[in-house]
């Protein structure tokens, strides 16, 4: 019995190659508006301070005062993260058991009763307003309020990942398995109970995952608020490249990729765990 030969031309290649000119149509226009153009970074007048700046990130700082200096900022910045999360969690908790459709007594004989949806919804509209607003814009209205430091970074860090938090747990608890939460508010079981013996087991893996991965996050934003005065390691860099001092800022930006790797493998170390 013979085999037929392959098809040596792609059946879809024509959709295939409609979509992606119809791409380069709808994105070229958008490269024009934001007036993108690599090419300035080679021209004369630009290359000469760009070699020569990246040329200073070689050999990487590493005088042991400064050594210490970027150790204590390091630290600073983990504990801003740290914190920060910490705060988002008091927030996104309760918002994602509150929001939650699943735990919700009152929609157990269908429509949810007017109340329960009223504040359901006001929590949704909550996390909403607090994600929208970006936690480099919650850190200048900060230090503002507090002055400079790392309190600023801390309540940054805490509202706008509270809502980024609320939102995706209630997302992941919603996409769980509702067979067993069900069965335990059916026969009298309190929220708090069908969340930690129906919701929680099959979802704890993805919600410690997501945690650690927003925690991560949080360790890149903690270094950005630092430039706005919020303490830490960002703050030390901003200074650093203010003085044109490659070297210092080699040295942190190689902390700062140990501190991403370092989160990385803790996630995964989590999630063997919880698997």
């Amino acid at each position: 019995m013979s085999l037929a030969a392959p098809a040596l031309r792609d059946p879809a290649w024509l959709p295939r190659l409609f979509w992606l000119s119809a791409g380069l149509v709808v994105l070229w226009p958008l490269l024009v508006l934001t007036e993108f153009r690599p090419a300035v970074l080679w021209a004369p007048e630009n290359r000469e301070p760009t070699l020569n700046f990246l040329a200073a990130f070689v050999p990487p700082a590493h005088g042991s005062e400064f050594l210490w200096l970027v150790a204590r900022e390091t630290w600073r910045t983990v504990a801003i993260a740290t914190a920060g999360i910490a705060l988002a969690l008091l927030i996104a908790i309760p918002a994602a058991l509150v929001t939650t459709r699943m735990l919700s007594i009152s929609a157990l004989a269908g429509r949810m009763a007017a109340l329960p949806f009223v504040v359901r919804q006001l929590l949704r509209w909550l996390l909403i307003v607090l994600r929208s607003v970006p936690e480099l814009i919650w850190a200048l209205v900060f230090v503002r309020v507090v002055g400079l430091g790392a309190t600023a970074g801390v309540l940054a860090i805490a509202l706008t990942y509270g809502g980024m938090l609320g939102k995706v747990y209630g997302e992941i608890l919603e996409s769980g398995e509702g067979q067993v939460t069900v069965a335990l508010l059916r026969n009298g079981a309190g929220r708090l109970q069908a969340f930690f013996y129906g919701l929680l087991p099959q979802n704890a893996a993805e919600l410690t995952s997501y945690t650690v991965y927003r925690w991560e996050c949080a360790i890149r934003s903690s270094v950005v608020l630092g430039f706005v005065g919020a303490g830490g390691l960002g703050q030390l860099m901003d200074g650093s490249m203010k003085m044109f001092a490659g070297g210092e800022v080699a040295t942190m930006l190689l902390v700062f990729i140990a501190l991403v790797a370092l989160a990385d493998r803790v996630s995964a170390w989590l999630r063997l765990q919880l698997g």
